[in-house]
């Protein structure tokens, strides 16, 4: 287990946070939100060299799953 986390995957875990919170409350708009900084930000993070290869395609995995689980969340 890694005790020291780098910021950008600080960011990361929160948004995902984030994310759970929001499905557990049913808000899904909000949910939708952040399932979309997610991706971006996991992007933007890894373009600027902040989060290396193994760490990106973790967390684009994420992004999938939650693509897929929401993927019949409208209202």
């Amino acid at each position: 287990m890694c005790f020291f986390r780098s910021k950008a995957v600080k960011e990361l875990d929160s948004i995902i946070e984030d994310i759970e919170q929001y499905l557990m409350n049913n808000y899904k708009d909000l949910a939708h939100d952040c399932r979309k900084k997610l991706e971006q930000r996991t992007q933007e993070l890894y373009s600027e060299g902040k989060l290396s290869e193994k760490q990106y395609r973790s967390y684009m995995l994420k992004f999938r799953k939650y693509s897929y689980k929401m993927r019949d969340y409208h209202h």
